[in-house]
């Protein structure tokens, strides 16, 4: 998670936290020296070996107890604390968005503008706009000649195979007929044997 700023009611939030969770320990702190303090006088008016025992059991109770109280207090202002910057980071997102949307639209602006701030520079771009377009010109001008060259290519080669097959079929269709005439002749002067 990125570090955000805090605005000024954020920040007084989380002071009041922090000194909610400090006085919550300094009670827990507070109350187990009582206990230990109760502890030691009631250890003196017994046995000192007893007396001991019971004043150790206080002040390992006393400790226990102060350091439940500072992991209580700090896992509850912990969670309080990462629920907010939660929030907070999602406050933030929904007004970042658009905003960085913006700038990046103004960036865009601010440099399709610039090479247009001064005659030397506009003169400059307006060449290069005009180099691009005859560059442009003469590439689709080579693309449309070299597709009819290629059209008229295939063309010329389909128009020659086609009169290729055409003076085969003559060729075929007078050879047919010189052999039918002479069938005919044949078969005329068979008959004509004949009679």
């Amino acid at each position: 998670m990125a570090a955000t700023k805090t605005s000024p009611q954020k920040k007084a939030a989380a002071t009041r936290k922090a000194n909610t969770a400090k006085r919550q320990a300094k009670t827990a702190r507070s109350s187990a020296k009582a206990s230990v303090t109760s502890a030691k006088r009631s250890a003196s008016s017994r046995t000192k070996a007893g007396s001991r025992r019971q004043a150790t059991a206080a002040r390992s109770s006393a400790k226990a107890s102060t350091t439940s109280a500072r992991k209580s207090v700090k896992s509850g202002a912990d969670a309080a604390q990462t629920r907010a910057e939660i929030v907070a980071a999602q406050a933030e997102r929904v007004v970042l968005v658009p905003v960085g949307a913006a700038l990046i639209v103004r960036d865009g602006v601010v440099e399709a503008v610039k090479p247009f701030s001064s005659r030397t520079s506009a003169e400059r771009e307006i060449k290069r706009f005009e180099r691009r377009g005859v560059t442009a010109r003469n590439q689709l001008q080579r693309e449309v000649k070299r597709t009819r060259t290629r059209v008229e290519r295939e063309l010329r080669q389909r128009r020659r195979k086609v009169e290729q097959a055409t003076t085969q079929v003559r060729n075929d269709v007078g050879a047919v007929q010189t052999s039918a005439q002479k069938l005919v002749r044949d078969v005329g002067d068979q008959v004509s044997s004949l009679a």
